[in-house]
């Protein structure tokens, strides 16, 4: 019994080691087999996922600097995903990123990496699926951390990224900085007075400016003061190498001298012009030339509300051209010289700016001003006649109320060189040749209001070449000036003080130059003297020659027979 009892136990065991066996096995053909269904879903998963691309896949950033970041990332490439490794890359990412753009999926900011919360669950799943296939693929079945490894890398991602951005944070902040320290510091001092112009010099001051005596002070404000300051000798006209011209003085004050600077007695709220009024003056072609275009092109911008601080003040030449400068300033004219007060502008101009003898350069004046321009202004200061009305030939019976009159001529006589020794006989011949003529001879006491009238009522101004011929600026549009060219190869200066400007204002410049016969000249030197015979050979001798014979010892006796052809060529102009 016993025998048969323990043949039967070691029978069974054996049996019930089998069952245990066998149930093992399918347990490990089950495990074996969910392990082998993970691994190919997983596989065909990243195959499917980096072929397609869904638009939800978060892009995993890299740290970049802002170039980086703003730089156009390469078109995706048309190699198959399937042929990439299984975990993500760089490449991938930038082509989920680039199909993200192209398929109008959400743009990811610079520096964030989180997305809307459907991204946030395909990430999370993402992260999963990896611990899968690294748990695995590892020897023995023993997990790695990835989810740790993956959390040092976002971490590290993380710290490049604040990094990077405290970086660029300080890079602001030294820019603030840096504009900070430049506010704060002084400005660099610009010298105010400019004497680079061979024809002028001129001192601008903007600010504090305090003007007294024939000297203009300039308080910096206290950021821009210096320990020394700065001082100039300015002629205030525009010609500055004239030795007649008395020195203005103009100074940029330093710190010291700022805080002792003289208290204003009086304070204007308009700028102010310094300039004088001697030179050579007195002189019709000058006044205009040195003084008044030059005054016009400094002054004309403010539109009369500026102030006139004169040096060398000439009450003649106030008097004489007192609407002109009534009209280029509302404010009394200061003598600059006696004036022992100390006057405040916010603004002061030291000095006239000039372009060229009797000229205005439009690209250098305010306004584009022209010499036109300022025709026209003197016309309507003088309350002339619009320029629409024509000449006056022309305007005469152009109504039908009366009967068309002759051209009316006027004839300048000079008093003391260059005149006309025959001119009752060259008014006569004017006459004669159709023109109705009008002889004066121009005095510096002349009142020009009166004046004016009379040259506009003219269509010719007829004189020998000389400063007469200045008040073409009261003629209308198409008159003509008619210029007698002294002997002396003298049509060079003629066109350049006289006929340039002529055409400028829209006038018809006529000229007649004489021969030597009709040079006083041939009578008191002789043919065969070079000032008669070769002008050329006095000219190589320097202008002081050339001055003595031509413009200084000359006077013309001019042929009526001669002339009379200019004279009919310019009444048939004068009627088309």
């Amino acid at each position: 019994m016993v025998a048969d009892s323990s043949s039967k136990s070691a029978t069974t065991v054996p049996a019930a080691n089998k069952g245990v066996a066998r149930t093992l096995a399918q347990h490990h053909k089950a495990v074996v087999g969910f392990l082998l269904g993970v691994f190919v879903t997983l596989v065909l998963y990243t195959t499917v996922s980096g072929q397609f691309g869904s638009t939800n896949t978060i892009v995993a950033l890299q740290s970049t600097t802002p170039a980086q970041r703003n730089a156009t990332t390469s078109p995706p490439s048309s190699t198959p995903a399937a042929s990439a490794p299984n975990n993500s890359t760089k490449q991938d990412d930038v082509q989920k990123d680039d199909l993200n753009k192209t398929m109008g999926g959400e743009r990811i900011q610079d520096g964030v990496h989180g997305t809307d919360k459907n991204n946030r669950t395909d990430a999370n799943f993402d992260k999963k699926v990896l611990q899968a296939n690294a748990t695995t693929d590892q020897p023995g079945g023993q997990p790695v951390n990835n989810a740790t490894t993956a959390d040092a890398n976002e971490k590290k991602l993380q710290e490049e990224e604040l990094i990077q951005q405290e970086l660029d944070q300080d890079d602001d902040k030294n820019d603030t900085n840096d504009v900070k320290k430049d506010a704060g510091a002084p400005a660099p001092r610009k010298p105010i007075c400019d004497l680079s112009d061979p024809r002028y010099d001129i001192c601008e001051i903007a600010g504090d400016a305090r003007a007294t005596n024939r000297t203009v002070l300039y308080v910096p404000p206290p950021g821009e003061r210096g320990a020394d300051g700065q001082e100039w000798a300015i002629k205030d006209q525009s010609r500055k190498h004239l030795e007649y011209i008395r020195e203005v003085t103009v100074k940029t004050l330093s710190a010291a001298q700022s805080q002792a600077a003289p208290e204003c007695t009086s304070r204007h709220a308009v700028p102010a012009v310094v300039f004088a009024m001697n030179g050579l003056t007195s002189n019709p072609w000058h006044d205009f030339s040195d003084v008044l275009v030059p005054l016009f092109i400094t002054s004309r911008a403010f539109d009369g509300e500026v102030q006139f601080l004169v040096t060398d003040l000439q009450p003649w030449f106030v008097d004489k051209y007192r609407l002109i400068l009534a009209n280029l300033s509302r404010h009394e004219i200061v003598d600059f010289d006696r004036d022992a007060g100390v006057r405040c502008y916010p603004r002061v101009v030291v000095g006239l700016r000039s372009h060229r003898d009797l000229g205005i350069n439009p690209a250098r004046a305010p306004r584009n001003y022209t010499l036109l321009d300022f025709r026209m202004y003197i016309r309507d200061i003088f309350s002339l006649p619009p320029d629409s009305v024509g000449i006056p030939y022309k305007a005469s019976g152009a109504a039908g109320t009366e009967e068309k009159r002759k051209p009316r001529l006027m004839l300048i006589n000079r008093g003391r060189n260059r005149k006309f020794v025959n001119l009752p006989e060259i008014a006569d011949g004017a006459r004669a040749a159709g023109f109705e003529v009008v002889v004066v001879e121009p005095r510096r006491d002349l009142r020009l209001e009166e004046f004016s009238r009379v040259v506009d009522s003219c269509d010719v101004l007829m004189g020998a070449h000389g400063a007469g011929l200045t008040n073409f600026f009261f003629l209308r549009t198409n008159a003509v000036m008619l210029q007698v060219v002294p002997w002396g190869h003298m049509e060079h200066s003629s066109m350049i003080f006289y006929g340039t400007q002529a055409k400028e204002m829209m006038l018809r410049d006529v000229e007649y130059s004489i021969t030597a016969e009709e040079s006083t000249l041939y009578d008191k030197y002789g043919k065969d003297h070079p000032a008669v015979r070769d002008p050329e050979s006095i000219h190589k001798q320097g202008w002081q020659l050339g001055m003595k014979y031509y413009w200084l010892e000359q006077d013309i006796r001019l042929n009526v027979t001669r002339f009379a052809p200019t004279l009919n060529q310019l009444l048939r102009t004068l009627g088309e």
